[in-house]
């Protein structure tokens, strides 16, 4: 096991490499920072002193070069706009993010498994309708069009939740159920498809000649062979929920990695966004990674050797 995990962390030194250089550039093609930072009356000689000052009047490749040793220190810079380091601002805004996809991960746990899993059994009922249905506009509706609807709804008709920013539990009620209702349809179908597949294996009808009750049957032999890919998906998904918050953040105001990256290619603030696509690169490559590691654990058959 230690031996699989050195070798998938040795896999993500290029990962990363090819990140960080595709951020530099992209950021870089965005324009000069100096127009937005200075006053329109500063003259070229201030516009030149800050340029030198931030390290912009360098060659490209002498400013990536000295950008990865920086970060190889944990050190992505100083904020453009805000006059403190990246790291800083990023980490302040990261729970906010965190919290909203754990959140919204509970929610697809917590309803997709199981509507997945009754919808397989009652193939064919009102809820199998039901539920493709749900899936059906779960997947298609857009993310930003269901929450302004959950706004206006659930906190300026019905007043049950605030409309937007971050306070107590029941600020994240709406912006979790918004980002929520996509992955869980799609966890839905999976689990309905992959438990459809398995109900009728040969091991399936023996475990219930065997006289084991259906849910016993359903549970312990049918989802636990479902589980394998159902697995792979949320880990997709969960590095997907810290990566793509941004629409549901902006929505709701929250005050996440997806309202500041906004905010910092807005005022083309360098090392904040370069900062925000590295650290979610590296979260969404752990957890990753974590997924790779569970394998093992739900099917010994699969060896990390």
């Amino acid at each position: 096991m230690t031996g699989y995990m050195l070798r998938r962390l040795l896999v993500l030194i290029p990962t990363l490499l090819v990140v960080t250089l595709v951020v530099f550039a992209l950021i870089r093609l965005s324009g000069d920072p100096t127009a937005l930072l200075l006053a329109p009356e500063a003259t070229e000689q201030d516009r030149a002193a800050f340029r030198a000052a931030k390290g912009l009047d360098a060659p490209l490749p002498v400013q990536y070069v000295r950008f990865l040793q920086d970060a190889l220190r944990g050190d992505f810079g100083t904020s453009l706009w805000q006059h403190e380091p990246a790291t800083t601002v990023v980490m302040r805004h990261f729970p906010a993010t965190l919290q909203l996809s754990a959140a919204a991960m509970a929610i697809v746990l917590i309803v997709g498994l199981p509507l997945g899993i009754v919808a397989a059994v009652r193939r064919a009922s009102l809820l199998d309708s039901l539920t493709m249905g749900f899936v059906a506009i779960g997947q298609s509706i857009a993310t930003f069009w269901l929450g302004l609807m959950l706004i206006l709804i659930f906190a300026v008709k019905l007043r049950w939740f605030p409309p937007s920013g971050r306070g107590g539990l029941d600020s994240i009620v709406l912006p979790a159920v918004t980002l929520s209702a996509y992955y869980l349809a799609v966890t839905a179908r999976l689990v309905r498809s992959g438990m459809l597949e398995v109900l009728s294996r040969d091991y399936m009808r023996v475990a219930r000649a065997k006289g084991l009750t259906e849910r016993n049957v359903v549970l312990r032999h049918g989802l636990r062979n479902v589980l394998i890919p159902v697995t792979t998906v949320l880990g997709l998904q969960l590095g997907e929920l810290l990566a793509g918050a941004v629409v549901t953040e902006a929505v709701f105001a929250w005050p996440g990695i997806g309202t500041l990256v906004l905010d910092a290619i807005g005022r083309r603030d360098y090392p904040v966004v370069q900062a925000v696509i590295i650290v979610i690169a590296v979260s969404y490559a752990l957890i990753n990674l974590a997924i790779d590691m569970l394998y093992a654990l739900l099917d010994p058959r699969i060896s990390t050797r």
